[in-house]
């Protein structure tokens, strides 16, 4: 799906859907609470293998503020009206930006534990084939996606069931850069998990 596709909606009614959409990329940051990171920095056996459970901004490379822009780019709307041409153009240069962002290649080929929201691509009477994992409630599909360095596209060696959309689960398997294409965001991580697990705050 093209990148304008999944930043503006068809039709007339583009009143207030460019500034608010850049709002909400600009404010909301990658959420350290929406998950409980007192757990992190172990690494977990299972029967697969042993696994580090690993932090989001983990998979940003050091020094790379995906809200600088977005921060950057809202002073400039200032007095800008909402269909105006010029916000329409900053927000697109905006989710170009993060469409494109770097990844961490230190993490790539690393055996990783991850936790996250789902967002379902895939699915069958028997469960879930292939979902974006996510850091914070709502990504992709009730706000616009998030740096694509923030989004792993997994897949599964055989259906799960019961998960559904936004559900909060951890994932295990070897993080790999790969640059896909979804129709619910660009993702620049993929992993063939071995376990996909219930996330459950202040448990291992």
């Amino acid at each position: 799906m093209a990148r304008n596709a999944r930043l503006i909606p068809p039709g007339p009614a583009l009143a207030g859907v460019v500034l608010v959409a850049l709002v909400c990329i600009a404010v909301i940051p990658i959420p350290r609470a929406a998950l409980d990171f007192t757990l992190f920095g172990a690494v977990r056996a299972t029967k697969t293998g042993a696994f580090r459970e690993t932090r989001w901004y983990e998979l940003m490379p050091q020094g790379w503020d995906p809200n600088q822009e977005a921060r950057r780019l809202q002073q400039g709307l200032r007095g800008v009206g909402d269909t105006d041409p010029r916000a329409i153009a900053m927000l697109q240069k905006l989710r170009n930006l993060w469409d494109d962002a770097p990844t961490n290649r230190a993490l790539e080929g690393n055996a990783v534990r991850l936790p996250g929201y789902v967002v379902p691509l895939e699915a069958s009477g028997r469960g879930l084939q292939e979902f974006l994992l996510v850091p914070y409630f709502g990504a992709c599909i009730h706000s616009p996606p998030p740096p694509s360095n923030q989004i792993v596209h997994v897949r599964l060696q055989r259906p799960v069931p019961g998960v559904h959309a936004m559900d909060t689960v951890w994932i295990s398997g070897t993080l790999r850069g790969e640059r896909s294409d979804s129709r619910a965001g660009i993702s620049s991580y993929a992993m063939d998990a071995v376990a996909v697990e219930q996330y459950v705050p202040g448990a291992r």
